[in-house]
């Protein structure tokens, strides 16, 4: 899915500062030994030690992303993350209002829970992200008390501002050092970059090329 910078900003209501919120933080009070909130924390997958590192932008309204995750990501864990081959990162790389916020509900629940919820709404964009006669947002918030998330702290998350810029300014240094302006986008042990649903083949070819 393509992604505009300018549309996005417009949708979402929120004005990007030319310095990222958490280096204007860390500006503010260099020596601050203030625990960094799990919701900023990595997302991850695989062992640390693993040669081999796979990045993945990724927005939870495409239906690109939709086709990789239940497609070829099933492979993937089983046959190079699980075996200890390769360490997973994903990273949001929302392409619409609807995707941050889902974004931001993910970040919120416990990190174990993060990808299981992901896949469970890539699984699903049909019926709550593009369904024409229901509420995106009801059937988000829906999805979210299933992942254990009460109505009440589902409504902070979705209205939290520190949260969401985070997530833009993270998704903006992406968009600066590699130019990505599509999803999914995957980038093999830092040195080949590729943006499309590839298959398990063409991602294993890929790993290859870049290892």
């Amino acid at each position: 899915m393509s992604f505009s910078r300018r549309s996005f900003l417009a949708a979402t209501g929120v004005a990007l500062s030319t310095t990222p919120l958490w280096n204007r933080a860390l500006a503010a009070n260099p020596t601050t030994d203030t625990p960094v909130d799990p919701r900023f924390a990595p997302r991850e997958m695989g062992s640390p030690d693993a040669k081999l590192v796979v990045e993945e932008w990724f927005s939870l309204t495409c239906i690109h992303c939709a086709h990789f995750a239940e497609n070829t990501f099933p492979q993937v864990k089983e046959k190079l993350i699980d075996t200890g081959k390769i360490r997973y990162v994903f990273h949001d790389f929302p392409t619409d209002q609807t995707a941050t916020l889902a974004a931001m509900v993910a970040r919120s629940l416990p990190v174990e829970r993060y990808e299981p919820f992901c896949s469970a709404l890539l699984s699903s964009l049909d019926r709550w992200a593009y369904d024409r006669e229901a509420n995106p947002m009801t059937e988000l918030k829906k999805m979210a008390a299933f992942a254990g998330m009460p109505g009440d702290v589902f409504d902070k998350t979705i209205a939290d501002q520190k949260l969401m810029q985070f997530i833009i300014d993270e998704q903006d240094a992406a968009q600066t050092k590699y130019h990505i302006d599509s999803t999914p986008t995957f980038r093999f042990n830092n040195a080949l970059q590729v943006s499309s649903a590839i298959s398990y083949d063409e991602f294993v070819k890929n790993l290859t090329q870049a290892g």
